[in-house]
C-alpha cells in the first residue's frame, strides 16, 4: 500500500487490487474528493446474490494500521450493496476499487445532511 499525496487525510492505495485504506472519519471528510481519490469504476452489482456479513471471511484481513487485528465485514445501511471492511481498533475503512465512489453518491445520505445544515442555520438565524 502507498500513502496517495496531497490529501488533507491520509489515504492508502493498494498496488495490487487499488482498494483503498482510510485511517479514522477520512472517508467522511474526503467525500468531495471521491472522483479523483478512488479511479476505479465501481464493480456491478451481482444479481440475486445474498451477502452474510456475519459469516466468516474466506481470507482473514488484517487491519493495515494495527497489524494484528482481523477486519471486519461491514454493509451500508443504506446501500446495502457496498461492503466493506473495518477495523474494531482503529475504526479504519477499507474500500474494494470503486466502492468508495458508489458510497459517496448516496442521495439519501446527501439530503440528510442538507437537511440537518439547513435546521442549524435555521436555528443560529433565529
Amino acid at each position: 500500500m502507498h500513502l496517495l499525496p496531497d490529501l488533507e487525510e491520509p489515504v492508502h492505495r493498494c498496488e495490487g487490487c487499488k482498494g483503498m485504506w482510510f485511517e479514522l472519519m477520512a472517508h467522511e471528510q474526503l467525500r468531495d474528493q471521491a472522483q479523483t481519490i478512488d479511479l476505479a469504476e465501481p464493480a456491478p452489482l451481482a444479481e440475486n446474490v445474498f451477502f452474510d456479513p456475519t459469516a466468516p471471511a474466506a481470507v482473514a484481513l488484517l487491519c493495515p494500521a494495527c497489524d494484528h487485528y482481523p477486519l471486519i465485514h461491514m454493509v451500508d445501511p443504506h446501500q446495502p450493496h457496498i461492503r466493506f471492511e473495518s477495523c474494531k481498533f482503529c475504526y479504519g475503512r477499507f474500500y474494494d476499487a470503486g466502492e468508495f465512489r458508489d458510497f459517496v453518491s448516496d442521495e439519501e445520505y446527501d439530503s440528510a445532511i442538507d437537511r440537518l445544515i439547513k435546521s442549524v442555520s435555521a436555528k443560529l438565524a433565529d
